[in-house]
């Protein structure tokens, strides 16, 4: 293959051909290899003992794509280089972590220490505490610049989402649910829902129950979500049947 590339390529001086049959030998001092290429020349597709291979193979140059013992791989590897895009190569023991600052730390030796019921308790009891305002404030008849007050409310005059929300909650505990679901329909929907995950989490973690899960795909929660986001809008328009669900 080589001879009929170097006997065809054109070129200013035609060289002689050998006779069919005779053996042409080269000087032994003059560094040419078989085909015609010296030692520091490239053969076809830059092949030679010294030089570079197909595509920037070498013994001392690159490899395919500058591939070499000291040059980059793709994307930016090599050997003791950097990672994709530039990134550093990780430590050979991996990144230390953070130590913890003292806060953490004791609540995770907290924690750690503390019976498997007593973070369902302290929820419990956070609930309780949300329960027993609502019973004790009566929202039902307190005014609307009355502290705590909903600052949306106070400053534009509109229903924030989540107004109605205690009044809501207030009528639940007195067993009032149509006035419960006309301050606050969706709060009354989502509430079944919101106390069975957190009985089933609740028990759980306390005494190992297995209720059955309840699954909710991010399709629902999505819907559940933009159900909020027309209802915040709709109780908010000056016309009716919509001015029935302002509070």
């Amino acid at each position: 293959m080589y001879r009929e590339r170097v006997t065809s390529a054109p070129g200013p001086v035609d060289q002689p051909h050998p006779a069919p049959g005779a053996v042409h030998t080269a000087p032994a001092d003059s560094g040419t290899a078989p085909g015609g290429f010296n030692s520091g020349d490239t053969g076809p597709g830059g092949f030679g003992p010294g030089g570079s291979g197909p595509d920037g193979f070498g013994p001392g140059g690159a490899g395919p794509g500058g591939v070499g013992p000291a040059d980059f791989a793709p994307s930016g590897f090599g050997p003791g280089g950097s990672g994709p895009e530039g990134w550093p190569t990780t430590p050979p023991g991996g990144y230390q972590a953070p130590e913890p600052d003292r806060l953490t730390r004791f609540v995770l030796r907290l924690y750690e220490r503390s019976p498997r019921w007593a973070v369902p308790l302290a929820a419990v009891g956070c609930v309780a505490v949300g329960m027993s305002y609502a019973l004790l404030s009566n929202p039902t008849y307190a005014d609307p610049d009355a502290a705590p007050t909903c600052l949306l409310k106070l400053t534009t005059g509109l229903d924030c989402p989540g107004c109605g929300g205690t009044r809501a909650l207030w009528y639940v505990l007195h067993g009032d649910l149509p006035a419960a679901a006309r301050h606050h329909f969706l709060f009354v929907f989502a509430l079944p829902f919101l106390a069975y995950l957190f009985v089933a989490w609740a028990g759980n973690q306390a005494f190992g129950w297995r209720l059955p899960e309840l699954r909710i795909s991010s399709k629902v929660i999505g819907g559940f979500l933009a159900a909020w986001l027309a209802f915040s809008v709709l109780r908010n328009l000056p016309w009716a049947p919509f001015t029935s669900l302002y509070v």
